[in-house]
């Protein structure tokens, strides 16, 4: 006879504690993620054929902070608020044909980009380990540009979607992912976790 041990660990880094929190808590909290990612899509760069925004920012970052199912929750949430036609997509964008053009890669990435860094951030690549944070920060900024990247292959050709799509986000993406692991590593130092009674 077998013993096979099941691990029950929970998330190391759950600042927001959204598992055991009530409904009108969750509600909450996916729209104010909602309005924080709306906001991040009004910081903007125009460039030809995908402006810069701090949307990868802002997706990494509730990803890392909600936890992979509630971050890509409410990216989704988001997502669909600008599908049916609510300004919060980049420089104040609405409607169903952004998914369609475009940027269309890049929006669909986004709830998968959460639930990867929120995953990797339950696992300890959090805020407690600066630089395993900025690694996941930066695995989900590459993810988005090579998801991007490939939506925007089929439209205008794999070698300009490089040079328009990828090879300028690169840079952004590594300050950005920079800028994540800081923040990680503010909320680490500043939330409020039990003490050990024997520390």
């Amino acid at each position: 006879m077998t013993n096979i041990a099941v691990s029950t660990r929970k998330p190391s880094f759950s600042p927001l504690r959204l598992d055991s929190r009530s409904v009108a808590w969750k509600t909450g909290a996916v729209i104010l993620g909602s309005l924080f990612l709306a906001l991040s899509s009004y910081i903007e760069v125009p460039m030809v054929p995908v402006p810069v925004t701090m949307q990868t920012f802002a997706v990494t970052l509730v990803g890392a902070l909600y936890g992979w199912r509630f971050g890509a929750l409410t990216i989704a949430a988001w997502l669909v608020e600008g599908a049916a036609g609510f300004p919060v997509l980049a420089g104040g964008a609405a409607g169903v044909l952004h998914f369609m053009g475009p940027t269309g890669g890049y929006l669909f990435s986004f709830p998968v980009v959460g639930a990867v860094v929120g995953w990797l951030a339950e696992r300890g690549w959090n805020g407690n380990r600066v630089m395993l944070a900025f690694a996941a920060m930066l695995i989900g900024n590459l993810l988005c540009l090579v998801l991007g990247t490939a939506w925007l292959a089929v439209m205008i050709g794999a070698e300009k979607a490089i040079t328009f799509g990828f090879l300028p986000f690169v840079v952004g993406g590594l300050l950005k992912s920079a800028l994540g692991a800081a923040t990680l590593k503010v909320f680490s130092t500043y939330r409020a976790e039990p003490r050990d009674p024997r520390a």
